[in-house]
């Protein structure tokens, strides 16, 4: 034992002089990546925005949108499976390049109902631009990296944007029907948000996002301008999007485990690496052949039952509905195809059709459950309710 110790003290000695080189050379560089991630407190990420966001609409649900608008926006309609309806206003803020030709259709349908679109981006899908017969042009800033962004209003707050190597502004539009409402400049003034009349609603479209970015809003009274523009938004909920932000490029960074932020800081680093080469040191010079107890092996008892309590108690404790709901499905699904011979991999019109005529049971019946069980699966979030209902469509499957 007396041999291990001045190679313990060595390693030791190469840890901590390796830890303190790399601390004396390191240098922290600050991520500029515009991500528009609403869980992001770097630079261009829009946390601050979004956790004003509650009390600039009081009294009023905030809810944050994890699908496209097509998938959330059909699930909470009047004919959708959702737990409300969809009414207020939908706020995309950067990243909107992702919007198919159903979102952009789901979303004026949302407009043309009454309710309000606000989308800050440089730029707008293709669908967007000839539905509303606009375009947008791109104009290098050659004298420095400052724009001045303004309003038609001029009771609301002015501001700049920096780190701006060029504007994004709108070359053409409907300027009888469409309301200006803001401007942006470098070299010259040009039109960057507008006010469009879409069917008994409104949208919105602003061409300067990184003014809702946590740099800007934290800087000086820049946050003035951000509020100036969401005052536009009727007093209604809201529905924030981030369905980009958890699925592109973008996002990437922000999904990181808790043990990725330690192993970012120094200190953590270096503490969580000498642990585990001590961990390692002492299970090499402790890993010695020991005589163990022979224990004594009772015979196993049958405790079925009480296996089925503690499983049954501790669902009900965690409240795992999203587990439960699992397993109902997965466990109807195999039944459906042990007893009638049926392929459960796609769950489509025709589907249906075949599961009604080998159970004999009514088309609508089995319609209901099985769009009800195809809605459950685009969800992420689920409740206590969304069990209750699933388990009682499957009794009534299966009594009738």
């Amino acid at each position: 034992m007396k041999k291990i110790w001045p190679i313990l003290l060595i390693i030791i000695a190469l840890v901590v002089t390796a830890a303190i080189a790399i601390g004396i050379k390191k240098t922290r560089t600050v991520d500029w990546e515009e991500s528009f991630n609403e869980k992001s407190s770097k630079p261009y990420g829009v946390s601050v925005f979004y956790n004003e966001l509650p009390k600039l609409f009081k009294n009023h649900e905030v809810r944050t949108v994890y699908h496209t608008p097509e998938n959330y926006l059909s699930a909470n309609s009047e004919d959708g499976y959702g737990d409300h309806i969809a009414k207020g206003s939908f706020i995309i803020v950067g990243n909107s390049d992702y919007l198919g030709d159903e979102s952009v259709d789901e979303l004026l349908k949302f407009v043309d109902a009454g309710n309000t679109l606000f989308i800050s981006d440089y730029y707008f899908v293709q669908k967007i631009h000839d539905t509303l017969q606009i375009d947008v042009t791109y104009a290098e800033n050659t004298k420095d990296s400052i724009s001045y962004v303004s309003f038609e209003n001029k009771r609301l707050a002015n501001s700049i944007i920096d780190k701006n190597e060029g504007i994004n502004y709108f070359s053409s539009f409907d300027s009888i029907n469409y309301h200006i409402l803001g401007y942006t400049k470098t070299d010259e003034k040009r039109i960057n948000f507008i006010e469009v009349p879409f069917g008994k609603g409104h949208i919105y479209l602003h061409l300067e996002p990184k003014a809702f970015t946590n740099y800007n809003m934290l800087k000086d009274d820049r946050y003035k301008y951000a509020e100036a523009l969401i005052s536009y938004l009727p007093d209604a909920d809201v529905y924030f999007d981030s369905y980009t932000k958890i699925n592109s490029g973008y996002g990437d960074a922000e999904k990181k485990s808790n043990l990725s932020w330690f192993l970012e800081q120094l200190s953590f680093r270096w503490a969580w690496y000498t642990a585990l080469v001590f961990t390692m040191l002492f299970m090499i010079f402790n890993a010695k052949r020991r005589q163990r107890i022979i224990k004594i092996i009772k015979p196993l008892q049958n405790t079925t039952v009480a296996f089925v309590k503690t499983v049954s108690n501790l669902y009900f404790e965690i409240q795992d509905h999203k587990n439960l709901i699992d397993k109902k499905i997965t466990y109807f699904l195999e039944k459906i195809r042990t007893d009638y011979n049926l392929d459960t991999s796609v769950l489509n019109d025709e589907f249906i059709i075949k599961l009604a005529s080998k159970t004999g049971k009514k088309k609508e019946d089995v319609k209901r459950i099985i769009d009800y069980i195809n809605w459950l699966k685009s969800r992420k979030e689920y409740a206590e309710g969304h069990l209750l209902t699933l388990n009682k469509d499957i009794e009534i499957f299966y009594s009738k």
